[in-house]
């Protein structure tokens, strides 16, 4: 490559970890070996440790968060959500100016779903998206305003509300109705679904690189499960999720007027049904969800409470997460990629209210617009009376983590189109075309495909 397109392609790879925190895979962690416990039961009321390894020890550099979030992801998946399976054998569909649909094919069983797209006034096309669950959460008009499309997901389309643990829908016509899967996970599937028929588009719409999703109540739980998950998601906006959202469970068993953990598990099939054997037993549950937020991590999250609307909604429980969670945030070296607001008084659940427009325009323009730079700190702004003494739950200490951190970069590698792998480090220095025997993250590109890849 010639000097001036090495030096251009660094300089757009160093720009876009100023602002682009997202990956372009849906799971950076697919290739780390994790192998659970065959039980859990070690009691322990305060939050579990995010930075200790399943084997004991802590992590001690940025890169060794992409395997320890995949050990987090599986535990997840084991004891509270259910398995969110991988991208099926096949995914189709079309992206137009005002509809997306889906066509799945797995094991031999085929099935579709539709999304509604709205396009804003201002801006151009490739437009960044907002998924909006049930078209809710954060305000569309607000979100159109700053030129950013929005996406209407209809989640029952892909798993159904049935008022019970009964499960039916798309998903378990596919992968069966005894799954394990809560419908939490399986409407995140059904996100990722759509992110795969926005990337297969050509951009020409929509880009696939700046993609946030939100919802409010059942729907803040759904979107905040799809941000935890789809580590293409840009930008993540859960509002009033309450039991089975962002709020530690933990908390939420025991926060006065929150509905109980065991309430949120028979109100719907949200939870995974392994999660039956914690429901009143949460001290034994090997994490919580603080870590859930910290898998959002680097990527920008806006989590939006409402103590006004219901004690119900367990905000205590839902700050002493993003808390908690904020503190990966601070070790990756991203802290402020992380917004926690409840400082309001409106009463009325899911109401979209003014206190909130600001922030969700500034996490707009800093990981779906790019034009701002997110900043160094967490910002937190919590109603006075709906705090917790963090002392009270966190025993372990923040670790300082060496090393970089490790975002894919939006901007496209050189252009080669050998079939020849060519491989990067991640902050884009190029080592050659053999796998580097030297453990660490790095970026490889073959043909127009990039990949991120863990050596250990």
């Amino acid at each position: 490559m010639k000097l001036a397109k090495v030096l251009g392609f660094l300089f757009a790879i160093n720009s876009a970890m100023l602002f682009a925190q997202n990956s372009v895979v849906e799971n950076e962690g697919g290739s780390c070996s994790v192998n659970l416990p065959t039980t859990f039961n070690t009691a322990n009321a305060k939050l579990p440790d995010p930075f200790k390894k399943l084997n004991g020890d802590r992590i001690t550099t940025k890169e060794e968060w992409v395997c320890r979030r995949e050990e987090i992801k599986k535990l997840a998946e084991r004891t509270i959500y259910g398995e969110k399976p991988v991208k099926p054998a096949s995914v189709t569909g079309t992206v137009s100016n005002t509809k997306i649909t889906v066509n799945v094919a797995e094991g031999g069983k085929n099935e579709s779903f539709s999304a509604t797209v709205t396009l804003p006034s201002g801006g151009s096309a490739p437009y960044p998206a907002v998924i909006l669950y049930g078209n809710s959460g954060a305000d569309a008009a607000t979100i159109r305003g700053q030129g950013v499309a929005t996406i209407n997901y209809t989640p029952t389309d892909v798993g159904e509300e049935t008022g019970n643990r009964t499960k039916s829908g798309p998903f378990y016509n596919i992968y069966g109705t005894n799954s394990k899967t809560g419908t939490l996970a399986a409407w995140a599937w059904g996100v990722s679904r759509i992110i795969d028929v926005i990337e297969q588009s050509g951009g020409s719409i929509l880009k696939a690189d700046a993609i946030g999703v939100t919802g409010c109540s059942r729907y803040g739980k759904g979107a905040f499960a799809a941000g935890v998950f789809d580590q293409r998601i840009a930008l993540t906006i859960p509002v009033e999720g309450g039991t089975g959202g962002v709020a530690i469970l933990r908390g939420a068993a025991n926060e006065s007027g929150a509905q109980s953990p065991s309430s949120a598990f028979y109100e719907q099939p949200w939870l995974g049904d392994d999660f039956s054997a914690f429901q009143n037993n949460l001290n034994n549950l090997p994490i919580d969800m603080h870590e859930a937020v910290a898998m959002v991590a680097p990527r920008g999250l806006l989590i939006l409470d409402k103590p006004g609307a219901a004690d119900w909604l367990a905000s205590r429980s839902g700050y002493a997460s993003a808390m908690a969670g904020a503190e990966v945030y601070k070790a990756l070296g991203v802290g402020g990629n992380i917004t926690y607001h409840s400082n309001n008084t409106s009463g009325m659940h899911c109401a979209w209210i003014n206190e909130w427009k600001t922030p969700v325009e500034d996490n707009i323009k800093r990981f779906l617009l790019k034009t701002v730079n997110p900043p160094a700190a967490p910002t937190i702004n919590p109603k006075n009376d709906r705090t917790e003494n963090m002392t009270d739950w966190i025993d372990w200490t923040t670790p300082d983590l060496t090393g970089s951190t490790t975002p894919i970069a939006h901007h496209p590698l050189p252009a080669i189109h050998s079939k020849t792998p060519t491989y990067y480090t991640i902050k884009g220095e190029p080592v050659g075309s053999i796998k580097p025997a030297t453990p660490g993250v790095y970026l490889v590109k073959q043909g127009s495909s990039v990949q991120k890849i863990v050596v250990r």
